[in-house]
């Protein structure tokens, strides 16, 4: 089995959902965390806090700063780890992720040791 990362991503401009569209998104990510857990592909999932919220630690410079390292018009807002067969796995998972998110996932296999 491999792991991949499956990230969701907002973009700036994305209208805010309602209160209800967002409890009905928790609801749907609720269930999808379920099957992945129920089915063995689970191995770690979260939301993330506002982008507004981030820190950047560079040891190399010495420095915390404070907002995303990028200054783009996309940001990572939660991810799910998971263990698929394969990439077509993968992708049948992600598929349903983004459905139950209301947002698109990228999918990336983690590097083998």
């Amino acid at each position: 089995m491999t792991q991949f990362l499956l990230s969701v991503h907002h973009r700036e401009g994305d209208a805010m959902p309602s209160v209800d569209e967002m409890q009905q998104m928790y609801t749907s990510v609720d269930a999808f965390n379920t099957k992945l857990q129920q089915t063995g592909a689970w191995v770690l999932a979260g939301g993330l806090t506002d982008v507004s919220q981030a820190k950047v630690v560079d040891a190399s410079a010495g420095a915390v700063t404070d907002g995303p390292f990028s200054e783009a018009r996309e940001w990572l807002g939660g991810f799910w780890i998971i263990e698929a067969a394969d990439l077509d796995a993968a992708l049948a998972l992600a598929h349903e992720g983004s459905a139950a998110c209301h947002g698109p996932v990228e999918v990336r296999a983690l590097q083998e040791e």
